[in-house]
Formats: C-alpha cells, sequence, structure tokens
C-alpha cells in the first residue's frame, strides 16, 4: 500500500502522539486521584494529530505559541515530561520553574512562548514574534493557535489586518474543536467556517482535517513556504475534537456520548498505527515497545515531579519584568 511518507515519519507521528496522549492522562490521574496537581488543567486529548503534522512541517527554529490548552504543544517542541510534569506539580524544575501551572508552560530553549491564559491574547503574540522574526532578517516562521473561542475575540481582527500589511511569516491555526467551552460554534457566529473570516483580509484561508497528521502536514507546509519566501500570513482552521471536557472540572452535558464516540472512531493514534501495520513499517510487538518505552518516561516524569522541590519563597521577586525607566511608574 503506498503512503505519502515515509515509515520514519509515521513512527515519529505515533509516537510523538503516544507520549502526549500517555502524558495527559497520567497527569489527569495525579490531579483527581492523587490531588498532586491543583488549579486549571486542559487536556489536549483527542488533538494530537495536529501537534504531529505541524512538527513534521517546520523546523525547531520556527517560534510556537498557544492558548492555555498547552501541555501537549510543549512535548512536541521537545521540553521534557520531567519539566512539563514538574511544572504542573508546582515544582522548582518545572519548564516555568513551577510558578506558570497548567496553562503557562514556556521554553525559550525550544521556540515555546506559551501557554497563554487570556483567551486570544497569543493571537497577537503569534504575529509579534513574527514580527521580531522579519526585523531579524531570519527564515523563521511563526505558529499561531488558538481556539474556536478566541476566533471571536476583536483581537483577532487588528492582528490579521497588520499581519497581511506588512506580510509578517507567520501561519494562524485555528483548532477548531467545536466547542467554546461549552458553546458550540454554531451558536456564537453566523460564520461557521472560521478559515473563510481570513477573506476580509485578502489572506489565504483553508480548512483541514485536524483529525488527519498528514493532511495536517501537508497544508502546514505549503503555508510556512508562503510565509518563507515572503508571500505573509495564512489562517488554517484544523477541525478537531477533544475527547475530554474543556477543563478537568467540565461536566461535558452540552454534548451527548454518542457524539464523543463518534469522534474516537476517527483516533488519530490508531489510524496512524493502522498504517504503520498494514505498510509493515512495524509490527505489533515493535508497537507494543514504543508504548511500552512512552509509559516508562511519564512514570519516570511522576517520579522526578514527585522528588523535585517547590520552589523557595524569594522566586516571587524573580522574573518579573520591571522598566527603570518607564514614564508612568508610580510608587
Amino acid at each position: 500500500m503506498a503512503t505519502k511518507f515515509t515509515k520514519e515519519t509515521y513512527l515519529y507521528w505515533y509516537e510523538l502522539m503516544q507520549l502526549i496522549r500517555q502524558f495527559e492522562l497520567k497527569a489527569e490521574e495525579m490531579y483527581k486521584m492523587a490531588g498532586k496537581i491543583r488549579g486549571f488543567f486542559h487536556a489536549y486529548v483527542g488533538q494530537e494529530a495536529i501537534a504531529a503534522g505541524c512538527m513534521t512541517a517546520t523546523t525547531p527554529d520556527d517560534p510556537f505559541v498557544t492558548g492555555y490548552r498547552d501541555h501537549g504543544w510543549a512535548l512536541a517542541k521537545g521540553v521534557s515530561p520531567n519539566a512539563c510534569m514538574a511544572e504542573l506539580y508546582g515544582k522548582a524544575t518545572g519548564c516555568s520553574k513551577g510558578k506558570g501551572g497548567s496553562m503557562h508552560f514556556f521554553s525559550v530553549e525550544h521556540k515555546f512562548f506559551g501557554g497563554h491564559g487570556i483567551v486570544g491574547a497569543q493571537i497577537a503574540t503569534g504575529a509579534g514574534l513574527a514580527f521580531a522574526e522579519q526585523y531579524k532578517g531570519t527564515n523563521n516562521v511563526a505558529l499561531c493557535f488558538f481556539g474556536d473561542g478566541a476566533a471571536r475575540q476583536g483581537i483577532l481582527h487588528e492582528t490579521f489586518n497588520l499581519a497581511m500589511l506588512w506580510k509578517l511569516p507567520v501561519v494562524f491555526i485555528c483548532e477548531n474543536n467545536h466547542y467554546a467551552m461549552g458553546t458550540s460554534v454554531q451558536r456564537t457566529s453566523n460564520v461557521i467556517d472560521i478559515y473563510k473570516l481570513a477573506d476580509s483580509y485578502d489572506m489565504p484561508g483553508d480548512k483541514v482535517d485536524g483529525m488527519n497528521p498528514e493532511d495536517v502536514h501537508e497544508a502546514v507546509a505549503r503555508a510556512v513556504k508562503r510565509a518563507r519566501e515572503g508571500g505573509g500570513p495564512t489562517l488554517l482552521e484544523m477541525k478537531t475534537y477533544r475527547y475530554k471536557g474543556h477543563s478537568i472540572s467540565d461536566p461535558q452535558k452540552y454534548r451527548t456520548k454518542e457524539e464523543v464516540d463518534e469522534y474516537k472512531n476517527q483516533d488519530p493514534i490508531h489510524k496512524v498505527m493502522q498504517t504503520i501495520l498494514n505498510n509493515k513499517f512495524a509490527t505489533q510487538e515493535e508497537i507494543n515497545a514504543i508504548d511500552a518505552k512512552i509509559a516508562q518516561v511519564v512514570e519516570a516524569s511522576v517520579q522526578f515531579a514527585e522528588e523535585s522541590p517547590f520552589p523557595d519563597a524569594s522566586e516571587v521577586y524573580k522574573d518579573v519584568y520591571h522598566n527603570d525607566h518607564y514614564a508612568f511608574d508610580i510608587d
């Protein structure tokens, strides 16, 4: 059976998606059952194909920014599971020194710029990252991720206008999982095809199957190529689905079990595994070995978080931005 991508790509996708899935499930367990994790918690379970496809269509130097559903993106960009789990625990060894928690993962080293709790704020930040790359004369392209709820924020329109005016090297990606918290897209806008918002700014836009890493890769690769060549931004609407609630406290009364099961039948991890097996890229035993390896990595991250110290009280005064020359500073 002919495939669009290499054996190595499918195996990479499978391992990355399994890492994200198993990390999220274990973290949820430590939150609910063990009480080790507190505060907000938004799982990426079901949406992993977007992270997988984006990673193979970009380079490590391309900066990424997203909203508060950020665990999967941090792992995809190379932040270690240890640092991610420790951050959820609020430990000093976390990727944000234990001071950010679930919604504020961050790693300059891995070109991952958050993790933002304010809905839609990262849209402008994504354009800012692209402006910085353009200003510095690099060939890097910023990828900015936001949900269907954030697409209703006014900042999107201001950002799209300037991004097109300045032809910024940015790809805006709406991860449309159909529900802004518990409100369906149909109840929030007359325009339910979010990619069409790009038309107002003469920006290329497209709809993508976000449950398929192949389609994600191809769409992102086209958009990134255009940006690198000076063509400016693109809006991609990735149709996806989260199997978990909006957050860990969401009772999910706004959708049926049958609807969730319908999307679980399109599970991207299972589909990629079937492609691997059908094409004899790996045996079931080798797949099982990958799963076992990931399980060990995730368990090790929990142990690392458990054994790590909490931040010292003095840390509260560190990493706080202050400009001594700000004209309106008030004591």
